[in-house]
């Protein structure tokens, strides 16, 4: 694995090209803007604990002012992130890359003392590693299973080179992190919504682990998804897979989005008001419509369901991270409304998934009206990326209530100059409590 190794250890940031150097940033920026916004959730409360408590060590947590381990910080972060999903994706790995990659990289540099510019090489290698070992794991295996699976790979990625470690031991790091990251059947979560989200937390937490043990000399190799998928590694350092991340305008499961965006394409155009509809129909995928818990009592639920936040987006135009709030999801309108929609099936939107997330709304009005959109696709796809002021928006919508402007500000500065900075700099904003 020669080229991998190189790839892995010595890619430097003025090595990409200025598109994935301007979609590094925003993705920085966006996992940033999540875990501000996730500051609130029980998730986050019970992991920060179990980490402090279990995975105890000297080294800082984000926005937290106690300490735990490299593992416990990256599990804590990971899971952090992931208890509020509105962070950026990958459409073939039906995944997120960055929210297991982001805490390993991130708790390493910051004790290693790296650059901002080392850092944000770091974060565009994983993207690379992570895109990769999804595609060659979703290839090769029947079940689908949670991004923290071969983004432990990203994440062992992330931590050897930051601990520098030699192309033997770096070997080795991707090897124990594929056997043991967590092959978590995502479809238990969808069907079954609960705190175990997309395992991403865990997969920081194993990659982290993973290069540790392969310092010390503990051997796994080789891990197969890197070494026995030539074709998908080929284009290593010409394709750039941090291009074409989306990104989410709502904090939920991008399954969702197509149906939010087709629902609010008709309030746009027809001005009705919630109490007018009386029933709402929406097709698609069939992974869409196994979101299905129609009134959740709890956000991890609201955020796998499909209906609630279509009923949300109907009843608020928008959908907010205090839409989805457990005391927030009870509002009985919102209940309501979910409870009018029904869901089925399309040959069309099935054809086009995972690449394309396709779907369709009709919305029956008590006039005896009937409204059908056309068909959409979430917004902020790659192909339609937002731009970094729109993104930077969305950083301080959900990083501004939670740090304070000041805070907020000096974040998004340092985020934007950070190839000129330590990396210290945007840590002592980071590792702070809240």
């Amino acid at each position: 694995m020669p080229d991998t190794m190189s790839f892995l250890h010595d890619l430097g940031w003025s090595d990409l090209p200025p598109l994935a150097q301007i979609r590094v940033k925003m993705s920085l920026l966006d996992l940033i803007a999540i875990a501000a916004g996730a500051q609130d959730t029980q998730l986050t409360r019970i992991i920060a604990d179990h980490a402090v408590a279990q995975f105890g060590g000297p080294h800082p947590m984000v926005f937290d002012a106690r300490t735990a381990s490299h593992a416990g910080v990256a599990l804590a972060l990971g899971m952090r992130i992931d208890s509020l999903d509105g962070h950026d994706g990958f459409n073939p790995s039906k995944g997120h890359i960055g929210c297991s990659l982001f805490p390993a990289a991130l708790t390493l540099a910051q004790v290693r003392g790296a650059s901002g510019a080392e850092f944000l090489a770091t974060l565009a290698m994983g993207y690379e590693v992570g895109a990769r070992a999804a595609i060659a794991q979703h290839a090769s295996a029947p079940d689908y299973h949670t991004s923290g699976s071969w983004g432990a790979v990203a994440a062992a990625a992330a931590s050897a080179r930051q601990l520098q470690l030699s192309g033997a031991q770096t070997r080795h790091a991707l090897g124990i992190a594929e056997y043991h990251g967590p092959r978590s059947q995502m479809m238990r979560c969808i069907d079954h919504p609960t705190m175990v989200k997309d395992g991403s937390g865990w997969g920081a937490m194993t990659g982290v682990s993973a290069a540790f043990l392969a310092q010390a000399g503990f051997t796994g190799a080789p891990a197969l998804i890197v070494e026995d998928a030539p074709d998908v590694w080929a284009d290593l350092g010409q394709r750039w897979y941090v291009t074409e991340q989306y990104f989410k305008p709502y904090p939920v499961c991008r399954w969702a989005q197509a149906p939010i965006e087709a629902a609010l394409a008709l309030r746009r155009a027809h001005g009705f008001a919630p109490g007018d509809i009386a029933s709402v129909e929406i097709e698609s995928f069939h992974a869409c419509i196994r979101l299905a818990t129609a009134n959740p009592e709890a956000t991890d639920e609201a955020q796998y369901s499909t209906s609630f936040p279509v009923a949300l987006a109907l009843l608020h135009g928008d959908i907010r991270p205090e839409h989805l709030s457990d005391a927030a999801i009870t509002d009985p309108a919102a209940q309501h409304l979910s409870g009018l929609i029904s869901m089925r099936e399309h040959d069309h939107a099935n054809a086009a998934f995972p690449l394309t997330r396709l779907a369709r709304v009709t919305i029956t009005l008590f006039s005896g009206q009937r409204l059908t959109s056309d068909w959409h696709e979430p917004r902020w796809d790659y192909t339609a990326p937002p731009s970094p002021d729109e993104i930077s928006a969305k950083f301080r919508a959900y990083a501004g209530p939670v740090l304070g402007p000041a805070r907020t500000r000096a974040i998004k500065d340092c985020v934007d100059d950070l190839e000129h900075r330590d990396l210290a700099e945007l840590g002592a904003l980071l590792f702070a409590p809240v």
